[in-house]
């Protein structure tokens, strides 16, 4: 089939048309999808036009990471008066041929490099040399050592006694958000929503809950949209639990994890159903406080063992949109701990102009969370972003497919991120 690029459609037959969302495609287990054509005019009339059939594929160099360990020996001693401090630093080769700090790489060359601590940031190099992956591999295998080099300006270098050893070389395959629908995983989207007083009173148009009559969205109504508009292509039923917390309910209950639509029923039908709940309670729940997060999400792990518990193969992904700072911290922590070993993850977004830090401990990017008890996390179950941070950075990079979607790229990155990226 030729490029589309090169041919100008309208000096081209007509055949027929067809339109589908991704979901339709990727969620089949071959990711394959034959499709009815039709006329300019829709579906009907008693031509046949034919079918298209359409197979996506994921397109990625490699699904595999690597775990290493590395030590070395025999290094030189370069403090003159005190112990010398070795520490490592590992960096890939880029196309302009500079080099850049990495975490994980596919099989480019690796600059190792071994320094010696300085406490003024001044560090020392003692040695260093360039390897592969599937050289560091070799010499895991064959329990060897590699000797560091010291480069001169000149050119030359200075073969040194100081050797590299890979202790560990583990391979672990990384499973995309595709991988996991395809195989028949289905996701389960719940939101809570922040009906604290510090988000000031809806009648306000200061207010992050102000329901403008002209049809402008507020923060939160944006965020329920942005994520709703992803996920709900992955549930089959579109039946999300929809809650509240932080508010007075509809008896005059203070409760930190309430049911939106304000009826016995936690369920309500699609993303337009959680709006218009959202914008019902407004006018039945009284803003108060504090923020607490721990009852929904414990609310949100209990759904979450009991489809494990069933056998149901269901994912569950928890938004909590929020724009305070957290009076259960600790609590908060040890609800996280607990639900890590459960198919859920949770999307936190930031409204307004709040100091967030506490969510960025939440997120707990580089490290595992601890409970008071001591347990730590199976996995980072967390990821937060501000939604101020999503907008400005999605105007500024706008792509096709974020408006194929409809919702900023930043933010389905983000979804995706929360759902299948351990860290």
């Amino acid at each position: 089939m030729k490029s589309l690029t090169a041919l100008n459609l309208n000096e081209q037959d007509f055949l027929g048309e067809t339109t589908c969302v991704l979901s339709e495609i990727v969620t089949k287990s071959n990711r394959t999808l034959t499709l009815n054509l039709h006329g300019k005019n829709g579906p009907g009339g008693s031509r046949n036009f034919g079918a298209l059939t359409v197979h996506a594929e994921e397109t990625f160099l490699s699904r595999i990471t690597v775990e290493m360990k590395l030590c070395c020996s025999q290094l030189d001693n370069v403090d003159m008066f005190s112990k010398s401090d070795p520490f490592l630093r590992i960096s890939r080769q880029t196309e302009d041929g500079n080099h850049v700090p990495i975490y994980k790489t596919e099989d480019d060359p690796l600059l190792i490099e071994c320094f010696d601590f300085n406490s003024n940031g001044n560090h020392v190099l003692i040695g260093q040399l360039h390897k592969s992956v599937s050289e560091l591999e070799k010499l895991h295998k064959d329990r060897s050592g590699a000797n560091l080099i010291l480069p001169s300006h000149r050119g030359q270098e200075k073969v040194l006694k100081g050797q590299l050893f890979v202790d560990q070389f583990i391979e672990k395959e990384h499973f995309s958000f595709l991988d996991y629908i395809s195989s028949g995983f289905e996701i389960n989207f719940m939101v809570a929503i922040d009906f604290t007083a510090s988000n000031g009173t809806p009648r306000n148009q200061d207010s992050l809950h102000y329901i403008d009559p002209s049809g402008r969205l507020n923060s939160y109504q944006q965020a329920i949209m942005e994520v709703g508009e992803v996920i709900q292509f992955y549930d089959s039923d579109r039946r999300f639990p929809a809650w509240g917390f932080g508010g007075r309910t509809y008896d005059g209950t203070l409760s930190h994890c309430f049911n939106l639509n304000g009826t016995n029923a936690y369920e309500v039908e699609g993303v337009q159903g959680i709006m218009a709940a959202y914008a019902s309670a407004l006018h039945n729940v009284t803003l108060a406080g504090p923020t607490l997060f721990s009852h929904v999400i414990s609310m949100a792990a209990q759904m979450a063992s009991q489809a494990t518990s069933n056998g149901i193969t269901k994912y569950f992904v928890l938004l909590i949109i929020t724009d305070g700072v957290l009076t259960d911290i600790q609590e908060t922590m040890d609800a996280l701990v607990r639900a890590s070993d459960l198919p859920l993850s949770i999307l936190i977004v930031g409204v307004g102009n709040a100091d967030f830090k506490q969510m960025e401990v939440l997120d707990a990017d580089g490290r595992r969370l601890e409970s008071s008890t001591g347990r730590v996390a199976t996995r980072d179950i967390v990821q937060f972003v501000p939604m101020q941070e999503v907008h400005s950075k999605s105007c500024s990079t706008p792509s096709s497919f974020s408006r194929d979607l409809g919702v900023p790229t930043l933010m389905f990155e983000h979804v995706l991120d929360a759902i299948f990226q351990e860290k």
